[in-house]
């Protein structure tokens, strides 16, 4: 019998066996090392680094080996431990290492509404910054101290938003592009056909640029108690100043060496430094992770975050995506588990494929009719980010959550001028009027362009329909909020975009009022997509899979040191036009904003 099954090459042979006996050694020790590594100290202090993008979800390569240590912890990793932290007695004090800090204003607003809820709890939080900006120094005012290096210097010279625009130069290139922009504040185009930014695109950009500046002069005076005239003074006289400088300003508590913070943590608790410290995450894993503690009844938190694609978009290493079949596989789980007793839609995306986004939003308005749907928008929550978001009963989002752009456009690229300049001749031979309208390799003639506006304009006039039905508005009162606009959450409030001003707790709060769960009890959470573990890669014996993540995993950290270039103005944009030949009806936000 074993000789048969040798000859059929099933799993008696000695290869296979081995295999399977590495993997489940391997995944044997991990569970080990996961548990032994888990043990927390009766009393420590939380040391959590914060910076960099902050985004909304890690990749699932944050949990694979040799790649999760070096990921920086994303908001939902924040959020869940310095809610954890708030009843653990065996936290003594949370210490926020706060550097680099590049998240969007909306997403600060949300850590220090945590910090807030963890204060109220009896929580010391300090802040420790090494040569702060702006970013870095609004977040760690919420917190009770706040502590600079000594030898560093702090940068606080204000807000500043860019664009850029690359139609001249690729002109010198013989490359120019055609777009149907409905309507003219849907300005995400104007980095391709424009020189400078038209009117429409300054005004927006300079009304979100005011509210991050107000909200960050109120944010710091009301926290660190001093006037806003003369924290602004600060900014506008004195930009760059020292640590000793800024504490003789009352902008800081101390000025220390971190070995000089850490002998204060020692003596103060009676432990060496190395006893005394948890990371965050450390304590994270320590604690169960992101998946829910307890079989009790819950609320299913489904994120769609970046780019909103069709299935099979994204690629290897791309930037984050959310394609249907995701948001499908996410909703269907939700729906099939009977202790998931609401949704809670996260969004931070700033649209994306037109279509991909109204298919997402029918699947989510058919599944509310089974459980209740509530959505929560993080840092933007734009075009086709807004269109998802109308499946929700109620709409939550952050003061400065980039919000709206009710809008689509379509962009196509003439590559005529480089082919003349190359010397590459082109024939084509057609059957049909219109068989060749829609090629790269030249421009529109008038009718075929008439058919690509036609197409934006019927793509806008349903999103408008859609918007209306969603929150129960007239056509006519949208389009005077719609156009491409894009507002703060605070203005889309004013103009009835959303229902309240809030973040993922309140909304969590919300689905669970109306899924009349018990309102004492604090529902345990379902983060989806589920994020795969190494160990649960291991144990699924699924070698490609494995492979893949850990490709991804290495790839992304690659690309992440070109992040500066990927992050300029226009690139979103781009990845889609180069996706396929032909032009795509885009929901998108209307300008790539970057407020730092």
């Amino acid at each position: 019998m074993a000789d048969k099954n040798r000859e059929k090459g099933g799993c008696f042979r000695a290869g296979c066996l081995t295999a399977v006996v590495a993997v489940l050694l391997l995944a044997g020790l991990g569970w080990f090392a996961q548990q032994w590594g888990n043990r927390l100290p009766g009393r420590f202090v939380l040391r959590v680094p914060v910076s960099g993008a902050i985004d909304e979800r890690s990749p699932d390569a944050a949990s694979l080996p040799l790649g999760g240590a070096r990921q920086p912890l994303s908001l939902e990793e924040l959020l869940t431990i310095l809610d954890r932290a708030r009843a653990d007695k065996r936290v003594d004090s949370v210490l926020l290492e706060i550097d680099g800090l590049g998240a969007p204003a909306a997403k600060a607003q949300e850590l220090e509404r945590s910090i807030a809820e963890l204060r109220k709890s009896g929580k010391k939080v300090t802040a420790l910054l090494d040569t702060p900006e702006d970013k870095d120094y609004r977040l760690a005012a919420a917190c009770d101290s706040v502590i600079v290096r000594k030898g560093s210097w702090m940068m606080l010279d204000g807000l500043k938003a860019e664009m850029f625009f690359f139609s001249d130069p690729l002109k010198k290139l013989g490359v120019s592009f055609q777009a149907a922009q409905w309507k003219k504040y849907k300005s995400a185009v104007e980095s391709f056909t424009r020189s400078s930014p038209s009117p429409e695109n300054l005004e927006e950009t300079n009304a979100l640029l005011d509210d991050a500046w107000a909200d960050y002069l109120d944010s710091v005076s009301r926290h660190r108690h001093i006037d806003p005239a003369e924290f602004r003074n600060v900014v506008d006289s004195l930009a760059v100043l020292t640590p000793e400088k800024a504490l003789a300003l009352r902008l800081v508590d101390r000025v220390a060496t971190e070995r000089q913070l850490e002998k204060e943590y020692e003596e103060r608790l009676g432990k060496p430094a190395g006893e005394l410290f948890v990371g965050g995450r450390e304590y994270l894993g320590a604690t169960g992770g992101m998946r829910p503690k307890s079989s009790g009844d819950r609320i299913a938190v489904v994120a769609i975050t970046g780019m909103i694609v069709s299935d099979g978009a994204g690629g290897v290493g791309e930037a984050e995506v959310t394609d249907v079949s995701t948001v499908k596989q996410a909703l269907q789980t939700a729906l099939d588990d009977p202790k998931v007793k609401a949704i809670v839609l996260r969004i931070d995306s700033p649209g994306g494929d037109a279509l991909a986004a109204s298919t997402m939003l029918e699947l989510l308005q058919e599944a509310r009719l089974q459980k209740p749907i509530v959505a929560s928008m993080s840092g933007v929550a734009a075009s086709g980010g807004y269109m998802v978001a109308l499946a929700g009963s109620k709409i939550f989002a952050e003061p400065l959550t980039i919000t709206g752009s009710i809008g689509v456009f379509s962009l196509k690229p003439d590559l005529g001028g480089l082919l003349e300049k190359t010397g590459i001749r082109r024939e084509v031979l057609t059957r049909g009027r219109f068989a060749d309208a829609y090629t790269p390799f030249k421009a529109f003639d008038d009718a075929s362009f008439r058919k690509f506006v036609e197409t934006a304009g019927t793509i806008y006039d349903d999103f408008i329909a859609k918007v209306a039905k969603g929150r129960k508005m007239t056509p006519a009162e949208v389009d005077a909020v719609a156009g491409g606009r894009v507002w703060s959450g605070k203005r889309a409030l004013e103009v009835g975009l959303i229902d309240r001003i809030g973040g993922l707790a309140d909304a969590v709060q919300e689905a669970q009022k109306l899924a009349k769960m018990d309102a004492k009890a604090k529902p345990e959470l379902l983060y989806l997509p589920a994020r795969k573990t190494w160990l649960e890669y291991l144990l699924a014996g699924d070698a490609s899979e494995l492979a893949s993540a850990l490709t991804a995993g290495v790839l992304r950290q690659s690309l992440g040191e070109l992040e500066p270039l990927t992050r300029l103005p226009g690139t979103k944009t781009a990845r889609f036009l180069l996706r396929t030949e032909e032009p795509q009806v885009l929901a998108l936000d209307p300008v790539e904003v970057t407020i730092k």
